[in-house]
């Protein structure tokens, strides 16, 4: 009976860490071979999809407080997908193209009253604990970032803290600004460019003035059924 200590010296350092080199390498080679980049793609595509449906979600419980005057996706989630270099490897090393890596899904948020942020910051975090139980791939609160603005001027007034209690203790929690208003967070050298609401950069998702409610679900990506891809 070979014993623990006899396992221990029959184990070879060198052989394992060749193998996993080898493992990597194979992976490598298939993720840069049509099937692999196809799946990679699909991937990414994939994510918009999660993230997108997230939004909505989203959005659809706010819509129930009288103070969300509107909702606007922004962002890269909002726009027509592109092709780039990806910052992961082996695609990075062999500069192939992949579809934009989305890495979180940004809402403009316009309130009438800011008195009761917890309560929008509750609602975003129950209705994505929803949404991982129906399987939509883990989109989880730090990813869906919500910036607040004031109705009528589009003055920006900070985002949704994620944080469960204001003060958290945190070392952001200090940024000057930051809690004057309950779960209201200010970063320090943010700046909020207007431009993020132009035409092509956001999609107006519910807006209480004209009763109107679009699906981001909706929004073509690569692949779909009659997707018509932009012009360069």
């Amino acid at each position: 009976m070979i014993g623990w200590q006899d396992k221990a010296d029959k184990f070879d350092e060198d052989e394992w860490n060749q193998r996993w080199k080898d493992g990597v390498e194979e992976e490598n080679e298939r993720a840069l071979t049509d099937g692999g980049i196809e799946e990679a793609n699909r991937g990414l595509l994939r994510r918009y999809r999660d993230f997108r449906r997230a939004a909505d979600a989203v959005t659809t419980a706010w819509r129930e407080y009288r103070q969300v005057v509107a909702v606007s996706l922004i962002g890269s989630v909002a726009r027509e997908p592109w092709k780039e270099v990806p910052r992961f490897a082996p695609y990075r090393r062999a500069r192939i193209e992949l579809w934009h890596e989305c890495t979180d899904v940004d809402l403009a948020l316009w309130l009438s009253d800011t008195g009761n942020l917890n309560e929008f910051r509750r609602v975003r975090a129950r209705t994505l604990r929803a949404l991982v139980d129906e399987n939509c791939h883990g989109v989880a609160t730090h990813h869906v970032d919500v910036f607040i603005l004031e109705p009528g001027t589009n003055r920006y007034l900070g985002r949704l803290c994620d944080y469960n209690a204001c003060p958290r203790g945190k070392p952001e929690c200090g940024t000057p600004g930051c809690g004057t208003v309950k779960f209201l967070r200010r970063h320090e050298e943010f700046q909020w460019w207007p431009e993020t609401l132009a035409e092509g950069r956001s999609v107006r998702l519910f807006d209480r003035a004209t009763q109107s409610h679009r699906l981001a679900a909706d929004l073509p990506l690569p692949g779909d059924r009659g997707y018509d891809a932009p012009s360069q």
